[in-house]
């Protein structure tokens, strides 16, 4: 079980304003020409899961900038999105609602299809008061980015798209997907981007802002400039901890999204023949995927930090709330399974790091870890009230913002991922339970099972554990809005 722990020392208050001591303490703090509402920095990590250096999720990880933002915030170590696919993590994310009553399951379903009457985060921000502007991926679809949410949006026309290295005489059903490339960081998206968001930063504004950074990377390609592979040698990488005949008491569903890569949209199968995992070991590829996956989280590890450093140098940085969230987890080689798609630990945990400005009235602790259980479907409440605006009604989550003034507090509500229709995951601190459409089952206990290998509902369920799942149940969506048929 993660535990709590000091990030560096530096002591607080555990009491957190309420919203109008919010507001009035914050307006006392500043003179009048700044007497302002904190300004918002929302950088999203493409396919981040924890794997990150101040969460240990790997020891070859190379991630200094995520963690100094980590070490002057609070980083919970048990984050986990509402649905391990891009669209339906960002979708429920940014309107707050969650796959199941959104019916936004794939990649191909519409925000604006499908929510016509939702208010996404930026555009609430927007209707009190804000400027909302952002570049890069927050959303999946460019079809989301739409004039209600947003005053600006950057784009990177002169970024340029590296080619896929792949070894000579590679047979055809050889999976590579990765390897460095001769471009420079200045030639890549992701940092043309930054270099937009960079600009903003150190404008005057007379609005406060809600400035969204959507980085593109880690999602594959891992291709990424040469020094990035460089930081990780390939006889250094580490591999996951792994056991054989895992799949041997999950239901087939269950089976089916570890070998095939189920796509509840119908749209497209990246699987190939025997499922990745068997292409990956018949041609001795883990630990190159592996440095490919380390090398691209590190290159965007640099383009946050150049946007923190600029941050850090503006006017702003005395009044700006900085989240970092990754969309979801990413399989490499757990339970059989590379990519996302599928409801276990590896695939839903990512990485969420709030930090405050030094001068906020709130009453938080800096350099901590809390790990109780949270949801990216949270952030959206968690942000209005950081940010003293009035709550939304409608929302599916929770504020997180008491864990950052107390990260021991008290925290019972399991987390909910869902992918497809009537797929579910809820974790709890202590288990995993997952019920597939069908109605057959999984459940880990994390206590004595941190990499879920042992299936406690395979064939007979104990008294004990069927309590478990019982209770467990009782968080299960009770609307689960139909699939979209796509011809």
């Amino acid at each position: 079980m993660a535990t709590r722990r000091n990030i560096q020392s530096h002591a607080a208050p555990r009491q957190l304003l309420g919203l109008a001591g919010f507001c009035l303490a914050f307006a006392a703090s500043c003179s009048p020409a700044e007497q302002t509402k904190p300004n918002v920095l929302f950088i999203a990590v493409d396919d981040l899961n924890h794997w990150v250096g101040h969460l240990d999720g790997q020891p070859n990880s190379l991630t200094p900038n995520i963690d100094r933002l980590a070490a002057r915030g609070t980083s919970f170590t048990r984050a986990y999105s509402s649905a391990p696919l891009c669209n339906p993590s960002r979708v429920s994310l940014m309107t707050g609602i969650t796959p199941a009553r959104s019916g936004v399951y794939g990649n191909m379903e519409r925000l604006r299809t499908h929510l016509p009457d939702a208010v996404t985060l930026s555009q609430y921000f927007r209707d009190h008061g804000y400027v909302a502007k952002g570049g890069g991926k927050i959303y999946h679809s460019r079809a989301a980015y739409d004039e209600a949410s947003w005053d600006q949006y950057f784009s990177a026309s002169s970024a340029k798209r590296p080619a896929t290295p792949r070894p000579e005489n590679a047979p055809d059903d050889m999976w590579v997907n990765w390897g460095p490339t001769p471009l420079d960081d200045t030639d890549m998206f992701d940092a043309q981007i930054a270099d937009q968001v960079i600009a903003e930063l150190g404008k005057a504004h007379d609005k406060p802002f809600f400035i969204a950074y959507g980085l593109t990377k880690p999602h594959m390609p891992w291709v990424v400039p040469e020094k990035y592979f460089d930081l990780h040698p390939l006889d250094s990488i580490s591999l996951p901890s792994v056991t054989d005949d895992d799949l041997a008491d999950i239901p087939p569903f269950g089976r089916k999204l570890a070998a095939e890569v189920y796509d509840p949209s119908g749209a497209r199968n990246f699987a190939h023949p025997g499922g990745d995992h068997a292409s990956i070991l018949r041609h001795n590829q883990w630990k190159p995927a592996v440095q490919g996956y380390l090398a691209t989280i590190s290159f965007a590890d640099a383009q946050i930090g150049r946007v923190l450093d600029a941050l850090d140098r503006s006017p702003h940085a005395h009044n700006t709330i900085v989240v970092l969230w990754g969309d979801h987890g990413w399989h490499l080689g757990q339970k059989e399974h590379w990519r996302k798609h599928a409801l276990w630990e590896a695939s839903t945990r990512t990485t969420l790091v709030i930090a405050l400005p030094e001068d906020s009235p709130i009453a938080t602790q800096r350099g901590v870890q809390c790990d109780r259980i949270v949801s990216l479907i949270d952030l959206y409440p968690t942000l209005l009230e950081l940010a003293g605006l009035p709550p939304r009604r409608g929302l599916d989550g929770q504020s997180i913002s008491p864990l950052l003034s107390d990260p021991s507090l008290p925290w019972t509500r399991p987390a909910l991922t869902t992918y497809g229709h009537n797929n579910h995951s809820l974790r709890s601190s202590r288990y995993r339970y997952i019920r597939y459409h069908d109605g057959t089952e999984e459940l880990y206990d994390h206590l004595s099972d941190p990499n879920e290998w042992n299936n406690l509902a395979h064939q007979s369920v104990t008294a004990q554990h069927r309590a478990v799942i019982d209770e467990l149940a009782e968080h299960l969506p009770s609307e689960n809005k139909p699939q979209a048929v796509y011809e």
